[in-house]
């Protein structure tokens, strides 16, 4: 990673807190931080990256702002993050696209939804469109087969070779002295890690999601969005299976497991991601990157919207708003994986990363686990 003033900002800070220490118990980034006397810029990004924004630091730290040292680590930690994902992003020039992600998130989104009706006015009969359809095979009738999988399954591969390449820029910038690939014991403490969220339970106090008081909205509002968009990607693959294993097409029947697991996969994305959206708007602004908030929103809205076009389409699916409703829904879903490397969704995977990381290290006896 390239140095920056932000680069800068960050190493003096972790080398005053390396003095300091007083917020070691704190999470799994100041165990970590006192591995090291000097800071590489891989480490820089390993830390960013290992931090889940708690905040419990910058209302327990002596340092921060009014004092003359003006240490704010969530905001230097934010801003470096917000860099590294320039940094790392496949193909490189379209590392710009964080620079004015929410701008691009909002474009990406409507020029999707106007793509996908475009293109099924000009394949289809627009009278299509507002037509009912039912029966096994319905949604193909407005978008055929060839097109529906061409447009999802184009996106979504290119979404993923994206993702592992940055992936892969991330480990590498990051790399330690830690010889080898990491063994089954490391995987299983990260992935716990991962799945539970752990490092935003503060301890089991919660964290500072709005102030200086502790809290555990942040985590269970998280946890909403995270599994939300986990079941919403199993019923996409169990619809798959369905439909070119089986041989059954969409729509299914309500009760089906495709659809049992769109229901509440989007239940938990509504309800995660406006939660998270109303403690951005609720919570002090000291210690955020307010820069990087539309960035936030966007990606956050996006996700929200994702969901509730298919909850919609489920409930209308028998009516002639169906047509409408599938394109709109297939237009966001497009924009949303054409999206996956270039937002903040990105942070999912590098703090997976920084956590394998850490978990390597912690099992290496190099440092001790934090509450």
């Amino acid at each position: 990673m390239q140095e920056t003033e932000t680069t800068e900002e960050a190493r003096r800070a972790l080398e005053i807190c390396n003095a300091c220490r007083y917020c070691e118990g704190f999470c799994a980034v100041f165990p970590a931080m006192e591995l090291r006397r000097e800071f590489a810029t891989g480490d820089l990004s390993y830390l960013a990256n290992l931090c889940h924004n708690c905040k419990g630091c910058y209302y327990a730290c002596q340092y921060a702002p009014p004092h003359e040292f003006g240490l704010n680590l969530p905001q230097t930690f934010a801003q470096l993050r917000a860099e590294t994902y320039a940094e790392y992003a496949w193909p490189k020039p379209l590392g710009a696209v964080f620079q004015r992600n929410g701008t691009v998130v909002a474009l990406i989104s409507a020029l999707g939804i106007a793509l996908t009706l475009i293109l099924t006015v000009l394949i289809q009969d627009p009278t299509v469109l507002y037509a009912a359809h039912e029966g096994p095979g319905a949604f193909y009738r407005v978008i055929p087969w060839w097109l529906m999988t061409t447009l999802a399954g184009g996106t979504f591969l290119y979404a993923l070779l994206a993702l592992a390449m940055g992936f892969r820029n991330f480990w590498r910038d990051t790399g330690s002295s830690l010889a080898g690939p990491a063994g089954p014991r490391p995987v299983a403490t990260a992935l716990h890690d991962i799945l539970t969220l752990r490092n935003l339970g503060g301890g089991g106090h919660g964290c500072n999601d709005r102030d200086e008081a502790f809290s555990t909205q942040r985590r269970w509002f998280h946890h909403a969005m995270f599994y939300g968009f986990l079941l919403c990607f199993a019923s996409t693959s169990v619809a798959t299976v369905y439909d070119h294993v089986i041989g059954h097409p969409a729509p299914y029947p309500f009760w089906s497991l495709p659809v049992q697991l769109g229901t509440w996969g989007g239940v938990g994305l509504v309800v995660g991601t406006a939660g998270l959206i109303w403690l951005k708007v609720v919570s002090d602004q000291a210690p955020a990157a307010r820069n990087l908030l539309g960035a936030d929103y966007a990606l956050l809205g996006l996700l929200c919207l994702t969901s509730l076009t298919g909850l919609l389409l489920l409930g209308l699916r028998g009516t002639g708003a169906m047509g409408v409703l599938l394109a709109i829904h297939l237009g966001i879903v497009l924009s949303l994986f054409l999206l996956l490397p270039y937002s903040k969704m990105v942070h999912g995977l590098y703090r997976s990363g920084a956590l394998l990381r850490n978990a390597m290290e912690r099992h290496a006896g190099h440092a001790p686990a934090s509450d």
